[in-house]
């Protein structure tokens, strides 16, 4: 299927969503990234001024301006809200209370409470989270689980990076958006690396392999594969007991 005609499903499916929920508004973070801004594009055809951006810099994000443009090019309506603090409080309380927490624990607290600030907006709001996260990161488990994972609708949940790109390119053209914030190089905002060497491969070949299950190494396909595999977890809900 080309991806403008996915482009066209996906804005009726999203139309649906909206009238069939009764869902007044979103809310999302802009992080000035390529999946929020495609997000928020999508959001504004859907919701039009309905749409509320939030800014969440921990402390210093060098980037900020550009969360800044793409929320003021497309009119959308935005706050920003520092969560430096709150995570220097959380952290302190947590050392001083509980235990030493871990590196990898550290660099998880920010997309929760992230995840913790669009939802306290979104509910005062009467309005609903809109999730960001696409295939190929959902796939190999590249999110918080119960932080940027979370949401209450996910329009670019079953597109794979390239997918998201190629329909950003489509949606930024309509909106007179410059091309550059849709084909920005992925990173996590949290260990100074990309995406790309955080993984150990290119999202080329991860989406090739999701996608047709060729077009990269065994070495590479064996590592996506034990990537999917123990984020399982982030993907399906907790197991209950049933009597």
């Amino acid at each position: 299927m080309e991806i403008l005609e996915k482009l066209k499903r996906l804005l009726n499916w999203l139309e649906r969503y909206k009238n069939e929920t009764n869902c007044r508004g979103v809310v999302l973070g802009v992080s000035g990234g390529k999946d929020s801004t495609i997000v928020a594009m999508l959001a504004k055809k859907i919701w039009g001024k309905n749409v509320f951006g939030v800014l969440m810099p921990n402390g210093k994000q060098k980037d900020i301006k550009d969360s800044i443009d793409i929320c003021e090019q497309l009119e959308i309506h935005y706050s920003k809200v520092n969560i430096g603090s709150a995570i220097k409080a959380l952290s302190n309380e947590i050392e001083a209370q509980a235990c030493k927490i871990s590196e990898k624990s550290q660099t998880n607290i920010p997309p929760r409470i992230r995840m913790a600030t669009l939802y306290a907006i979104a509910q005062s709001l009467g309005y609903r989270v809109i999730g960001t996260s696409n295939a190929s990161e959902r796939y190999i488990g590249w999110s918080t689980k119960w932080g940027d994972s979370v949401s209450d609708v996910n329009p670019i949940g079953n597109l794979t990076c390239t997918e998201v790109v190629e329909m950003g390119k489509i949606l930024a053209k309509e909106f007179g958006l410059d091309e550059k914030f849709v084909s920005k190089k992925p990173s996590d905002g949290l260990t100074g690396k990309s995406d790309e060497e955080n993984f150990g491969f290119s999202y080329e070949e991860l989406d090739n392999w999701i996608l047709f299950g060729e077009g990269v190494s065994k070495e590479v396909a064996d590592k996506i594969e034990e990537m999917h595999k123990y984020s399982e977890h982030k993907r399906e809900m907790p197991p209950i007991f049933v009597i």
